[in-house]
């Protein structure tokens, strides 16, 4: 699944409207500058091994997309999150659980180009999401807390040798929530284009759109907006986020390069015998054919020789490894995730100061992750108002992440062992946080083992 989305996105690339297009088509001005939308491009571009510098000698490394990847894995590994409260809840989880099934390999092309958003919608009274990477849409406004508030989504559909590209604005104002549709065709070979103005029901996927509507009491955007929540270095004014590897994009091209250097050693290095011609005659007059062996006119004092350079390849591996150790930590990863583990040569301080950075930055993707799907839930709760899809009721958005991926568990159970010993810690306190039970869960694993201890000395004794 994760490969066809990618290929989707390779595809599109050419397809991606640029900012004065737009701006151009809706006489409006886009809040993102020239800097942002350049970066963004790259970003999609490593994603899909489309980088600049790879050609047929370097081949990429698919370091954009691992990075990206174990994010989403990090971010979501075991993850569990849920909408209860009334039927209204319930009726939104059934279809929440399903958005919270799709969410990784989404998450990751989200972490690629720096977010993406969540923007659900309703049709023949059923809900669908649509998972938008901020590639495919220029925002217009945003509030002084650097809330977007007004945004431009852009889709297409070709038929034959025509593109039809729908520009849907949103745009919150004051309690009123605007929404407004603008169709365009264009010749296919043209697709960065959007060429002229045709009516939505020129297109039988868009006929029961409107070309505005406005919706009233609305407090937030009919979008969600997850952030990657890294610096922004190409942009400081800027409201967007920045991919997961914005920061190591050199690095990432320097070890493409360094890779296929050592394919080439190997490849240059292939053992060969060069030998006279006349050595590779057959009987009728033709030659043998041998990938190991190569003719030259050796001459009579020169029948053959062997060529078997030694290979230079333990170099050229520690410099890759080392180019993927610089480019962990521009990426806030730990040590050895993508670099080889057992090659580390850092101090034992380096590498847990690697481990904490890599948990911090989990732990703010997942603050980002969780506010933007609490989100998500409250779109849903009013699109339920607005086509009367479940009885109405109160909800609440609960989550919970893997501990693990943030806490060094390894430090804290030396330390919690340390203080059980010590007596500043019960041993049951110590057993409901190690196994995640109950006080009297714990009072029975407890007595358990000195039942255990008492039968096992009886015996003894005996």
């Amino acid at each position: 699944m994760f490969e066809k989305i990618k290929e989707w996105f390779l595809r599109g690339i050419d397809k991606m409207l640029s900012k004065s297009t737009i701006e151009e088509a809706l006489k409006v001005k886009t809040a993102i500058s020239n800097e942002m939308e350049r970066a963004m491009e790259l970003w999609l571009k490593i994603f899909t091994n489309n980088a600049p510098w790879l050609n047929e000698e370097v081949k990429s490394l698919q370091l954009g997309a691992s990075i990206a990847e174990e994010f989403a894995r990090l971010v979501t590994l075991e993850m569990k999150s849920e909408v209860t409260g009334s039927k209204r809840a319930d009726y939104i989880n059934e279809i929440y659980q399903k958005v919270l099934e799709n969410l990784k390999p989404q998450l990751a092309i989200f972490n690629a180009v720096g977010g993406g958003f969540f923007k659900p919608y309703v049709k023949n009274n059923k809900f669908y999401i649509d998972y938008i990477p901020q590639t495919d849409c220029k925002p217009l406004k945003f509030d002084s807390a650097g809330n977007i508030t007004s945004m431009v989504f852009t889709s297409q559909i070709t038929k034959g040798d025509e593109i039809y590209t729908r520009l849907e604005t949103h745009t919150l104002q004051d309690n009123n929530y605007i929404i407004e549709n603008k169709a365009f065709v264009s010749k296919s070979y043209n697709s960065s284009m959007l060429g002229k103005s045709v009516p939505l029901s020129e297109v039988l996927e868009w006929e029961k759109l409107s070309e505005k509507t406005v919706i009233q009491n609305i407090e937030k955007p009919l979008f969600a907006y997850y952030k990657v929540p890294l610096s922004n270095n190409i942009d400081t004014k800027s409201c967007l986020g920045i991919s997961v590897y914005a920061k190591a994009i050199d690095s990432i091209r320097k070890a493409d390069i360094q890779a296929s250097r050592l394919d080439y050693e190997y490849e240059s290095a292939e053992r060969s015998i060069y030998a006279d011609i006349t050595a590779l005659k057959n009987e009728n007059g033709t030659f043998r054919k041998s990938k190991l062996v190569k003719t030259i006119d050796a001459g009579e004092d020169n029948f053959y020789k062997e060529f078997s350079p030694q290979l230079r390849d333990e170099a050229f591996i520690r410099g890759i490894n080392k180019i993927k150790q610089d480019i962990e930590f521009q990426s806030h990863l730990a040590y050895g995730t993508i670099s080889d583990p057992n090659a580390i040569d850092k101090t034992a301080t380096e590498i847990n100061a690697s481990k904490q950075r890599s948990y911090s930055s989990v732990s703010q993707m997942q603050n980002s992750l969780e506010n933007a799907l609490k989100h998500l839930v409250y779109i849903m709760d009013v699109y339920c108002d607005l086509y009367e899809l479940a009885p109405s009721g109160e909800y609440e958005v609960s989550s919970e992440w893997d501990d693990s991926i943030i806490v060094d568990t390894e430090s804290e159970q030396r330390i919690r062992l340390q203080e059980t010993n010590l007596g500043l810690l019960s041993k049951k306190d110590y057993l409901s946080w190690r196994y995640g039970v109950g006080p009297k869960e714990a009072e029975k694993m407890l007595k358990d083992v000195e039942n255990e201890r008492k039968n096992y000395n009886i015996f003894e004794n005996e």
